[in-house]
């Protein structure tokens, strides 16, 4: 796959995310969530103050047929501002989006939401 085929993909993986946020937080506006310029480094969807003071995660995208895991799971906890949560997105053709958190991260989620 050429370089510019291979961003586009992952351009309408970030796309997808955002738009699924907006729909799911329809407190915020436009502009607290964006993708992520190509080549910008830090994390792909770039969230406003306000934004992040409703959603926990600095997110990390990936569109590929093959992805290493523990490779994009490396990239994304060497991005993530302190207090936040690394989160994983990926999927690739013709699959379902799948997200990855560390399992106590996940606990810890869980249990404020129940409030056990």
């Amino acid at each position: 796959m050429k370089t510019r085929s291979a961003k586009a993909k992952g351009r309408r993986l970030q796309n997808s995310v955002v738009e699924s946020l907006y729909k799911t937080f329809s407190q915020l506006r436009e502009g607290d969530i964006k993708p992520a310029i190509m080549g910008e480094s830090g994390q792909d969807v770039k969230l406003s103050p306000t934004a992040e003071d409703i959603i926990p995660f600095d997110i990390e995208c990936k569109n590929q047929q093959k992805i290493s895991v523990w490779a994009a799971l490396k990239q994304a906890e060497g991005n993530v501002k302190e207090g936040r949560i690394p989160l994983l997105i990926f999927k690739r053709n013709n699959s379902k989006t799948y997200a990855v958190i560390e399992w106590e991260k996940l606990l810890e989620l869980l249990t404020e939401k129940i409030k056990i």
